[in-house]
């Protein structure tokens, strides 16, 4: 492997992945109950309200107060999650297509059953119909988007073994199936 000198060094990997969510009691249990993610902690409140320490270091107004719960979902993804009480705070989830739109990708053995399961969840609910990838670097490739009652859009993934890309280059996205082909 070729050394970047441009590259920061000593970056190896993502720790986690972070959503501010309205109701952290909910979130926690839906992540929890409906995803199997497991709570590692719950901390806060977080405040500085006499200082700009919020401001400087999370980018938020510096009267903001925020509560963060830290969970294991899966093998390799730690997912925080915050809620945040802050003045002049913007209450409307970005769209997909907005500077800051998002949404968590989440990998499934058996769709079918994983959309049942999901939909069954009261609040969530799926956009559109699921999806087949019909050609290009991904096809094959089934996914549906859906939107939870905590406002966070998932979705959901299947993929085969060999993908069209993997005849392009050596890089392989992470597989949770262990396929390294």
């Amino acid at each position: 492997m070729t050394a970047h000198p441009q590259l920061v060094p000593g970056v190896t990997a993502v720790h986690h992945v972070a959503y501010t969510v309205p109701d952290l009691d909910e979130a926690v249990g839906f992540f929890t109950g409906v995803l199997g993610a497991e709570l590692a902690y719950r901390t806060g409140p977080i405040a500085d309200r006499d200082g700009q320490w919020m401001a400087r270091q999370l980018g938020v107004h510096p009267h903001a107060v925020a509560h963060i719960a830290m969970l294991r979902l899966g093998p390799v993804t730690n997912v925080e999650l915050f809620e945040y009480e802050a003045p002049g705070q913007r209450r409307e989830h970005p769209r997909n297509s907005d500077w800051g739109g998002h949404h968590l990708a989440l990998w499934t053995d058996d769709f079918d059953a994983s959309l049942r399961r999901l939909t069954a969840y009261d609040g969530v609910r799926p956009l559109g119909e699921p999806q087949t990838v019909g050609d290009g670097p991904i096809a094959g490739t089934r996914f549906l988007y859906l939107r939870t009652p905590i406002g966070l859009h998932i979705e959901l993934v299947q993929a085969p073994a060999r993908l069209p890309y993997h005849d392009e280059t050596t890089v392989r996205l992470f597989d949770p199936t262990g396929d390294t082909s």
